[in-house]
């Protein structure tokens, strides 16, 4: 089942403009619960949650009395969520009332209201995502793995995959500017160390690249602090490190 046969609309049309605040990983997983909540039957809320590898796993529930139950799933490494995670593959629980597997979870989501829950895993190179779906009805969840919810997850596991390359690419770009807008300053902070010393634009970038190294600071405040004194002051310090 695709995007159009589930809302009438194309991929493209239902991403919407790329911004960043659409990439953020939270929102994403906000829409997808919320999506898969509302397009399947007998489901009474829905969570979501995604998994690189790292420390950080962010998740979103529908409504508060959900958070619960994927906590203390990612807490105790028992229930449908890790299970779902290892397999790869839908796991859940048709009522329960009377399910002897995850103890901890079934007692909370028990106290919750929930009867049955299933999850459906989504991976992707370094990068899983889960979808949690819960009904207060027992067995009402059967089908669910095979409805709208892995649509909805296949495509929130590959926009999750597009929102990291587009991060990191604004994130390039910010470096490379600010490594264009600093580039006149060094220059400038070059030529001043080849007056002083009479050496060439490399042995005068190498210095450059020693002060800030030696004193751990960023090449373009070394260039600063040159460029504000013209390097008065500093000629015995930059002999010493040319020598």
């Amino acid at each position: 089942m695709t995007t159009e046969e589930v809302y009438g609309m194309t991929e493209s049309e239902f991403l919407g403009p790329e911004s960043p605040e659409s990439a953020l990983p939270g929102r994403r997983l906000s829409e997808l619960a919320e999506q898969a909540a509302r397009c399947t039957a007998a489901c009474c809320g829905a969570g979501t949650t995604a998994s690189d590898g790292g420390s950080e796993r962010p998740a979103a529930v529908t409504h508060p009395d959900l958070a619960g139950l994927v906590a203390v799933q990612l807490r105790s490494g028992e229930g449908p969520i890790p299970a779902a995670e290892e397999r790869g593959e839908p796991v859940g629980a048709g009522d329960l009332l009377n399910e002897r597997r995850w103890p901890e979870y079934r007692a909370v989501a028990l106290d919750s209201g929930v009867r049955a829950c299933v999850t459906l895993p989504f991976r992707r190179p370094h990068l899983t995502v889960t979808l949690s779906l819960y009904s207060f009805r027992p067995g009402a969840l059967e089908g669910a793995a095979r409805g709208p919810a892995q649509a909805l997850g296949d495509l929130a596991a590959t926009c999750l995959v597009r929102d990291r390359s587009y991060r990191a690419a604004l994130t390039e770009v910010d470096h490379l500017g600010a490594a264009l807008r600093a580039r006149p300053l060094v220059d400038q902070a070059c030529g001043i160390v080849m007056h002083v010393l009479g050496c060439d634009a490399d042995a005068a970038f190498a210095i450059l690249k020693r002060i800030s190294q030696g004193t751990n600071r960023k090449l373009s405040d070394v260039a600063s602090g040159l460029v504000d004194t013209r390097g008065r002051g500093l000629e015995r310090e930059l002999a010493s490190l040319a020598g």
